[in-house]
């Protein structure tokens, strides 16, 4: 086996750390492309009695977006347990509890009835921004790619940019606007 070979064996089978960045993103679609890395169905010696998944860091989860009215008729099921322990929650409600539980209940959901489904999501790491430990960011090697391009807000666009941007048209002075 040369060096070449063992380096890629190595790297087949080593754990990678990949790094997702959640803003404008749609939680749901997002899932599917965490959950590839999570259970390793990007490596070619997948099977789904293997772990050979890698670990994901996920940021900005506090900011995703939901489509449409999503975040006012998407509910949550929790049950504590006990007799009446059944609660719905609303997402926007659980968004403001914890930023980061729709990200994972969306990919512990993504994941189906996997039997390793809950040891896979210890792999799983996520923020509510972008401030992440030193040590986790060290082992960071590799960034999944966004599906949802994020456009750029106005306010955090250069005042002169703008002012120097051609305009369509020209109000006179007196014009006012209503």
């Amino acid at each position: 086996m040369s060096v070449t070979q063992r380096v890629q064996q190595w790297a087949t089978f080593a754990r990678t750390w990949h790094i997702f960045d959640c803003t404008w993103q749609n939680p749901f679609e997002a899932a599917s492309l965490i959950r590839k890395h999570l259970m390793g169905l990007h490596k070619p010696i997948y099977h789904p009695m293997n772990d050979c998944g890698d670990h994901v860091v996920v940021i900005n989860t506090g900011e995703i977006a939901l489509p449409g009215d999503e975040w006012k008729k998407r509910a949550y099921f929790h049950h504590t347990g006990y007799a009446g322990g059944a609660t719905w929650t609303l997402a926007w409600q659980l968004h403001e509890k914890d930023p980061t539980m729709i990200m994972k209940k969306a990919v512990y959901r993504a994941m189906k009835g996997n039997l390793q489904r809950r040891h896979t999501m210890q792999r799983l790491h996520l923020f509510k921004d972008a401030e992440v430990p030193k040590d986790i960011l060290e082992n960071v090697t590799n960034q999944i790619r966004q599906p949802r391009r994020v456009p750029q807000r106005l306010d955090h666009i250069d005042p002169e940019v703008v002012r120097n941007f051609p305009k369509v048209m020209d109000y006179p002075k007196d014009y006012i606007l209503r």
